[in-house]
């Protein structure tokens, strides 16, 4: 596409600045553009028909080419065949997108380093509703939710438009489906596979599927009227997948009394006191150090059912007006099943050995137990969840005159996500022998080994302890008007404009019931002893380094979740305790009312080297109300020695709100220094909204507390969103026709980010034992900070105080009951985490692009490499709020393609580098590190003839494993191994 060649005068330059006067922050309007109008340039959708893989990839490049600012894309090979199956996982392979993976899938994207809850993902030019049971608070689309099969192509805008709606500053994703209108006449086709998860294989058996082999059935039929006027295209697909993944956790996080301050929960014992000799390599006194709250072992089988279908239909009862109407509905099922082994740590005798500062983990840590009479715990998870999608929209585009077209559009979508299991969406039934000595945990390799003396499960058999049965709910509601129109003002000039308003609802709600029973809540004589099942631990690790120590503690029991939660609550006789709540403990309800409007005057100018510019500006303005569920807390419990229950009474209703405007400018520049050369320069400026959990209308405590206090989380309405200013200059040298080389520069100046911080509070003025008369009385008569020793004390020498409520000794000697806080004494400390807008942020980077056709031969080669650097980094050897850029890594693709007329071969390797996941670990503000990882996919493709094709794919070939590290490496926190997947399909054209 060149740009027609028009001699400008001032009164082009006149229109251009009067279109820029015209928006005022008086003005209230909303998000704007719809389907067709997010085309390159503001133009009509072009139809490129496509049939094969290179045809695929030469339609991507003209996206590329004859776009506006920077767009990449990825277009279907033919109708209902998108070159990848997980629509995230085909982004990956754009420079500058990275995903989030979920049992080996993709889900969610990152773009130029900037997270998921910042990339705006727009369906057919609309904004979607979302929902993740995984995520109950975060704006970030999960593409899991969506077949690859009805997508026609993937737009993603990484420079800013007014034209777009706000809320990527990352970038702007578009997937478009097919219209019957851009491809007429008949077309349709269905395809089947058969897919084999090896990860499924290496599962325990009572949670493994004894499916071997799934199903995936997909079709699509699209067809017009013989006169053009009517069309009509359905679509639909269904999929099956048995998997599983196992992992070594310290799930609870890392604890420790970091610089300054040694009496912190997770303190090893100092020079001078008992075990201090035990220590190799000791933290200097101003390092920061800490030590595991657990470690665990889980093999989990997961089994999912999608469904997916789309109804489109179009009218155009004139040549100058189509109408278009469409349904979208998906759903995605998925069961999962739990068996682990942990055990917990209590911090008291120790030995350890630590690695070299200023931030210390420990090499090898030691807890000395005796006599073996505490916990090894092993829990089952058996629960459910359903995320359903559904949108409806219409639209008319209608060409007013010959250099008038305008546009109206309106749609609704809703995605809710709930339980699917009469057990709750998630659970935990906790098992234990009470007979662990003296562990260890050794870190010294990528796997964790954990190491037992004294384990006797024939002395001390199983039983059920704790449990927890958790019920999640989140629903996302979209309802968005649009109007647009393009109106070519000269020959080579057009000016787009729009008005729209949108009104997005959240809501995510929660509720745990949770029996703080861990030391035993039942007798061993409950359980048959054939409900217990033996196994080792090591064959489902057989792929992480370290996982072949002969230190390992390799033996475990499984269970089946349903027999044995039926027969606790047999036993208990409190079968309510073991079920899920059928009300909420927490109501989270968000609604944002935005009104936005944007002038964009785009031109070419008579040149000796073609120009394009660009210049828009958009304004946009947003109400936030937020009310908010909150439990009051009434009480604090210590139920075992690291277990303390916050009890709640009846929950009340808090409403906050905020509001906040933006006037966003973007400019745009292009120039043809040859035909085959293109220069870019972009300036724009975007906003990202903050996450729900950010703007949450309340203080909520979490159920379970420590010996050092509790924690909760508050949000804040008001806060603003982060307001990016984007620059970006690019070359693009089109040296073939279907080949090109690229090189692309971009900076981001990131305003008003909203970081994680966290304060100490008293709500609820709640009391707690710790610190109370009998507390210290008990410390005083030689148990010092011994949790056991003084829960013994109390019990036998006070079991009637108030407030105290012994039990029987359990088979380890140890006295059971709970001890209630009482008004004499100390008030707890809660560590709240909230949010603010305190932080100012920059990040830069390169993007390089290379896709070379070797001319006739049928091969072909894409590579890419993007490089991000951000100074906005999370500081390891400082506590407490820290304020970092989430996501941030390096990432490559390499492609390696072939096709001729019967052969059609793909082999992509994808790589993303070393970023940060979160800064929250199970316990606290500390640092969550996603190793690196590559990934190798492979599909080949034999056309029998030109209506009969067959597939076969392999997705993680070298079976790669997946890392997540804290401070330092050895402080490992995830260590995830899974498994290649398999398939094997056949397509039909008819």
């Amino acid at each position: 596409m060149q740009y027609p060649k028009a001699k400008q005068t001032y009164l082009s330059l006149a229109v251009a600045s009067a279109c820029a006067a015209l928006v005022t922050p008086g003005v209230t309007f909303a998000q704007s553009t719809a389907g067709a109008s997010l085309s390159p340039a503001g133009a009509e959708v072009q139809t490129v028909v496509v049939t094969g893989l290179r045809a695929s990839l030469q339609s991507s490049l003209n996206l590329k080419r004859n776009s506006d600012g920077l767009v990449d894309g990825i277009v279907a090979e033919d109708i209902g065949k998108f070159p990848d199956t997980n629509l995230a996982e085909a982004l990956q392979r754009i420079s500058g997108v990275s995903i989030d993976r979920n049992n080996g899938e993709g889900q969610k994207v990152t773009v130029r380093g900037v997270g998921p809850d910042f990339n705006m993902v727009l369906f057919n030019g609309r904004q979607m509703a979302t929902s993740n049971l995984g995520d109950l608070n975060g704006r970030s689309f999960d593409f899991a939710n969506l077949a690859s099969e009805a997508v026609s192509q993937i737009q993603v805008y990484k420079t800013s438009r007014a034209d777009s709606p706000t809320g990527g500053i990352g970038a702007t994703l578009n997937v478009m489906t097919a219209r019957p209108f851009a491809r007429p006449g008949l077309v349709s086709s269905i395809g089947v596979k058969a897919v084999h998860d090896t990860s499924n294989n290496n599962l325990p058996g009572d949670v493994k599927d004894s499916k071997k082999v799934t199903p995936e059935i997909s079709g699509i039929y699209s067809n017009t009227s013989a006169d053009g006027r009517f069309g009509v295209a359905v679509s639909g697909s269904y999929q099956e997948r048995n998997s599983g993944s196992n992992q070594a956790a310290v799930s609870s996080g890392w604890h420790g009394p970091f610089r300054g301050d040694e009496n912190n929960w997770g303190t090893i014992p100092q020079p001078g006191t008992p075990g201090a000799a035990g220590i190799t390599n000791r933290p200097a006194p101003n390092d920061i150090y800490s030590v595991p709250q657990n470690l665990n072992y889980s093999m989990t089988g997961i089994k999912r059912q999608r469904t997916n279908g789309q109804l489109t239909l179009q009218f155009a009862p004139i040549k100058e007006l189509v109408t278009t109407l469409d349904y979208t509905y998906s759903e995605n099922k998925i069961q999962t099943k739990r068996n682990d082994i942990s055990a917990w740590f209590n911090f008291g005798p120790s030995t350890s050995t630590w690695s070299p500062g200023p931030v210390s983990g420990p090499l090898v840590y030691t807890e000395i137990i005796n006599p073996a009479n505490s916990d090894i715990a092993m829990g089952a998870a058996d629960f459910a969840t359903k995320t359903q999608n559904n949108a409806i929209g219409i639209n008319l585009a209608w060409r007013a005159t010959s250099d008038l077209k305008l546009e109206f559009d309106a749609h609704k979508s809703t995605a809710e996500s709930k339980a699917d299991s009469p057990f709750g969406s998630n659970n935990t039934l906790g098992s234990a022998s009470f007979s662990r000595g003296t562990t260890s945990a050794d870190f010294t390799k990528d796997f964790p080994v954990l190491s037992i003396e004294g384990a006797d499960f024939v002395k001390a058999r199983q039983q059920v302890t704790g449990s927890t049965f958790q019920n999640g709910y989140m629903k996302g509601e979209v309802a968005q008007a649009q109007v647009s129109g393009r109106w070519k003002v000269r020959e080579a000039s057009q000016l787009n404009f729009g008005l729209a308003a949108t009104k997005v609802d959240n809501r995510s709600a929660f509720s745990n019931q949770q029996r703080d029973t861990w030391g035993g809540a039942t007798s061993p004589a409950d359980y048959p002893s054939t409900v217990w099942h033996a196994d080792t631990v090591r064959q489902y690790f057989d792929q992480i380094d370290g996982s072949d120590s002969t230190k390992l503690f390799n033996q475990f029991y499984t269970f089946n979740f349903a027999q044995v939660r039926q027969l606790a609550a047999n036993a208990s006789g409190l079968p309510n305790l073991y079920l899920p709540k059928t009300t909420y403990d927490t109501d989270r309800r968000t609604g944002e009312k935005t009104r936005s409007g944007f002038l964009q005057f785009n031109t070419d100018w008579n040149t000796a080297m073609p120009i394009h510019t660009g210049i828009g500006l958009r304004y946009e303005k947003t109400d936030v109300s937020s009310t908010a569920l909150v439990p009051s807390a009434t009480s604090i419990t210590m139920v075992s020695a690291n277990e303390f229950s916050v009890g709640f009474g009846a929950p009340t209703f808090t409403t906050l709100g905020g509001s906040y405007h933006h006037l966003l400018p973007s400019l745009d520049f292009d120039i043809d220094v040859r035909k085959d050369v293109k220069l870019r320069a972009s300036y724009g400026e975007t906003i990202g909204r903050p996450r729900y959990d950010q703007i949450q209308g309340g203080q909520t405590l979490d159920q379970l507390a420590r010996v050092n206090g509790g924690t909760g989380s508050q949000g804040n309405p008001a806060l603003k969103p982060v307001k990016s200013k984007n620059l970006d200059l690019s070359a693009e040298w089109y040296y073939t026709k279907s080949s090109f080389a690229s090189l692309g520069v971009f900076h981001k100046n990131l305003k008003d980010y909203a970081g994680q911080s966290t304060f100490t509070a008293q709500p609820f003025a709640l009391h707690t034992p710790v610190g109370g008369a009998l507390w210290n009385q008990a410390a005083a008569s030689g148990c010092g900070t011994d949790a056991v020793c003084i829960r013994n004390f109390i019990f036998r020498n006070h079991p009637t105080a108030p407030g105290v409520t012994r039990g029987k000794d359990d088979d380890t000697g140890n006295a059971t009951g709970t001890i209630v806080g009482q008004p004499s004494d100390p008030i707890a400390n809660f560590r709240i985490n909230s949010f603010s807008n305190a932080k100012d942020a920059s990040l830069h980077g390169a993007e390089v692009n290379l896709q070379h056709m070797f001319g006739n031969s049928g091969f072909g080669v894409q590579a890419n490499y993007t490089w991000v650097h951000s100074g906005l980094k999370y500081d390891n050897a400082s506590q407490g709020e820290q304020f970092a850029l989430l996501g941030l890594s390096n990432s490559a693709n390499l492609v390696g393609i072939f096709e001729n007329s019967k052969w059609t071969a793909r082999a992509a390797y994808n790589w993303r580098g070393e970023f940060l996941s979160s800064t929250f670990d199970g316990y606290g503000p500390n640092p969550n590190y996603t190793e690196p990882f590559g990934q190798l996919d492979v599909s080949v493709t034999y056309a029998y003839n030109d209506k009969l094709s067959f597939q076969v794919e392999a997705i993680n070939l070298t079976n790669e494993t997946q890392r997540v590290h804290g401070r330092t490496k050895t402080q490992v926190l995830y260590a995830t191994q899974a498994g290649p997947r398999y398939m094997i399909g056949a397509r039909y054209k008819f």
